[in-house]
């Protein structure tokens, strides 16, 4: 188990032009320079092999948590990989984008939720954003990474999607034994994700962690 403190925080200043100095005067604002905080000494236990799940409403900090873990993990020696760094050709069959053979392939792409032989001779072209995604999820198993890291989780998918999405992302990783962490504005992926640990961020340095 490693543990983690989390400390974030920023100042604002405003540009002081005419339009804003008025505005200041008419409603009484202060322009002063101020420091906004929005993680004071959080500390987090996180074992390898969880599942950590951050949610929140937009610009309340989730992908500041995540961006700050990943950081910290990577410092230990950890490997990390985003989904986000995985790209594919859309106009080359998916059974030649990954593995070093074909039976490769096929375990890789099992173990991301992708069973259907017809899909293996497809383009990513002709796949659904849900079946794009379920490939980006092999390309994570094969980089070997022991943390895998999403931001703004299955934002192009639709709910049930990504709810079947977030239940094969979080098989795979617990078959490989890797570290999954999540942020995202939906709340309804608990179930799917069957996360060791929920982050719920609220605006300024408010946030409450669940164990499971």
């Amino acid at each position: 188990m490693s543990k983690y403190t989390i400390n974030v925080s920023f100042q604002t200043r405003v540009n002081k032009t005419t339009r804003t100095l008025e505005i200041a005067e008419s409603f009484g604002l202060g322009l002063d320079e101020k420091e906004w905080t929005l993680y004071d000494n959080l500390e987090l236990e996180v074992k390898q092999g969880d599942v950590v799940y951050i949610t929140g409403q937009s610009g309340s900090g989730k992908s500041v948590v995540l961006r700050e873990l990943q950081r910290q993990m990577k410092d230990e020696g950890l490997s990390v990989a985003s989904i986000d760094d995985f790209t594919f050709d859309n106009e080359v069959n998916v059974i030649d984008q990954l593995g070093k053979t074909t039976s490769e392939a096929l375990g890789l792409l099992s173990m991301a939720g992708l069973n259907d032989a017809y899909l293996f001779v497809r383009k990513p072209s002709e796949m659904s954003d849900g079946q794009k995604y379920r490939l980006k999820i092999a390309k994570l198993i094969e980089s070997g990474a022991k943390v895998w890291a999403a931001d703004e989780f299955g934002a192009v998918l639709d709910r049930v999607t990504a709810q079947v999405v977030a239940s094969n992302l979080q098989r795979a990783a617990r078959k490989v034994c890797a570290t999954v962490m999540v942020a995202t504005t939906h709340e309804d992926l608990k179930n799917a994700l069957r996360p060791d640990m929920q982050i719920t961020k609220h605006y300024k340095e408010r946030v409450k962690v669940e164990y499971a």
